[in-house]
């Protein structure tokens, strides 16, 4: 939200799959630092045509572009003209059969909203030189009509931002579940650790097949390395763990939003051991209905 804060967040990618057909266009407003970049960033997530702060004299010219994409638009007390009154009939006269315009209100209570700003250290909109309950108090009565008339209030006080956009995109696009996308890399410690792995394993204490002068010209994916690795009486029930590790976490993983997932497992050079154990859990979870793709970032190398 230029100019106002929102809770703290950082990225969040996809994992909600929205329907757009006939989806409506949406009005985003509320209280300041109640989250209204959030809730833009996640209709810009899904597809919408995000724009903030657009003067409501410019409505009709965007609303009524010809494109199959909806629309998502954030209004607050910063917004050139801004009157609720107005707003209102903006929303009456530009909906549409295919594309109804839906008011979405943003409410907090003034506590929270009070440490956002203190958090942040950024002034109030309506308040710049004086305290930011006065803002807070002003900007909720200037607000009230819009709340009043909304088609959805969101009470964001108790919320995180992964909070909010799952439930925005759920109860506003009636949005389902996506499958998070799974990547799972092979690497050498000689050559660092991958610059995206989310979690990473540290393979090495399995016995190294690069001992062996038959299999160490192979890799992990033939199966005379994968047979030696896993003849390791440390592997099985390491394999077990981790794969029950993964298991619980990855619908975490999902139901918070992420969309992509890099998990590393590495050994010394990055061809055998590391190699033979991304193989089996890309399989193991593949068995398990979590789709994955397999990398070997140093078969490369020599």
């Amino acid at each position: 939200m230029a100019g106002t804060p929102d809770p703290p967040d950082g990225p969040m990618p996809g994992g909600l799959q929205p329907r757009l057909e006939n989806a409506p266009h949406v009005i985003v407003t509320g209280l300041s630092g109640a989250g209204k970049s959030t809730v833009l960033r996640a209709f810009e997530d899904a597809g919408f045509e995000a724009v903030d702060n657009l003067p409501l004299a410019l409505l009709p010219a965007l609303f009524m572009v010809p494109d199959e994409h909806p629309v998502a638009v954030g209004v607050d007390t910063r917004t050139r003209a801004f009157a609720p009154e107005l707003l209102l009939n903006r929303i009456a006269e530009l909906s549409t059969a295919r594309h109804p315009v839906r008011l979405l209100f943003l409410d907090c209570a003034d506590d929270v909203l009070a440490r956002r700003f203190g958090e942040t250290r950024r002034p109030h909109p309506l308040s710049p030189d004086r305290p930011v309950a006065d803002g807070i108090a002003r900007e909720r009565e200037a607000l009230a009509r819009l709340r009043e008339r909304a088609d959805l209030v969101l009470e964001t006080s108790d919320m995180s931002p992964h909070d909010l956009r799952r439930i925005v995109l759920e109860r506003v696009l009636g949005a389902v579940p996506a499958m998070l996308t799974v990547t799972i890399c092979s690497f050498g410690y000689s050559r660092g650790l991958p610059r995206d792995a989310d979690l990473v394993f540290d393979v090495r204490f399995l016995s190294n097949p690069h001992w062996d002068p038959d299999l160490r010209s192979m890799d992990g994916r033939e199966p005379a390395v994968q047979s030696h690795v896993e003849a390791d009486p440390a592997f099985a029930p390491a394999f077990a763990r981790i794969l029950d590790l993964l298991l619980l976490l990855l619908p975490g993983y999902r139901r918070e939003g992420r969309a992509y997932l890099t998990i590393a497992f590495g050994c010394t050079g990055g061809r055998h051991r590391s190699v033979a154990f991304v193989e089996r859990v890309g399989r193991a979870l593949a068995a398990a209905n979590w789709p994955n793709f397999v990398v070997h970032r140093d078969l490369a190398h020599p």
